[in-house]
């Protein structure tokens, strides 16, 4: 899906756009955050990928600095309350199923959903940018990609005896993603990032994703359908 908006026509020092930038900042802001705290705490449930997962968490650690400079330099101050509200749903359930040692729906949370999400939307963001966010934001991608490469991986790995958790865990938490798109969309669009290009991306994303670990294509477009019956 095109973007229709060039760069060239967006205002990024107008107050509107400052405006709904103070939340997309705090939620990628955010999202970076959440990502550090999810990998430490993968880090204790999976003991023998802790060097693995606590170099995942410096690097989201490293985005959200990255993050937090795009927004000084458009001298926009983050709305966190906002974002750590946006969050909410995802971080609870998280929190609750680390705390129950559930390492397979912790994974599908942070390194399926959120990492999908993330990806999705920087690429929506990239080309209609500004040029110091742009450079931040493309560096920011490619690292994204291997952080859901290894949920994808360990998931392949232990995908027999984890399908039943994944299922369950999707249906949970995938209505969360399309609450969060909906609440983002109004601000979204004010940056030139169209609802249905993220939606369509993270769709993509999630079920490539989903495939890579062993769902079929039948499978993939039944689990998609939780996400779809909650927009």
């Amino acid at each position: 899906m095109q973007q229709i908006t060039e760069q060239s026509e967006i205002d990024f020092q107008s107050e509107k756009y400052k405006d709904a930038y103070s939340r997309i900042n705090a939620i990628v802001i955010e999202g970076e955050q959440e990502a550090h705290e999810n990998y430490i705490k993968l880090a204790e449930l999976l003991p023998q990928h802790k060097d693995e997962l606590i170099r995942l968490s410096k690097m989201e650690s490293r985005h959200k600095k990255g993050f937090e400079a795009c927004g000084r330099n458009l001298q926009v101050e983050p709305d966190l309350q906002f974002a750590k509200e946006f969050f909410s749903g995802l971080h609870a359930n998280f929190q609750k199923a680390a705390a129950e040692g559930k390492v397979v729906t912790c994974l599908l949370i942070q390194a399926l959903i959120i990492e999908c999400f993330a990806i999705a939307a920087y690429n929506i963001y990239i080309p209609v940018a500004d040029d110091f966010a742009r450079k931040i934001t493309e560096g920011v991608v490619k690292d994204e990609y291997s952080h859901l490469n290894f949920g994808e991986v360990w998931l392949k790995d232990n995908f027999t005896e984890s399908k039943a958790e994944l299922e369950a865990a999707n249906r949970e938490n995938l209505p969360l993603v399309w609450k969060m798109l909906n609440q983002v969309a109004d601000d979204a669009q004010v940056l030139a990032m169209e609802k249905d290009a993220l939606v369509e991306d993270f769709m993509i994303q999630y079920g490539e994703a989903l495939s890579n670990i062993g769902f079929t294509t039948r499978d993939i477009m039944r689990l998609s359908a939780y996400g779809l019956a909650a927009a």
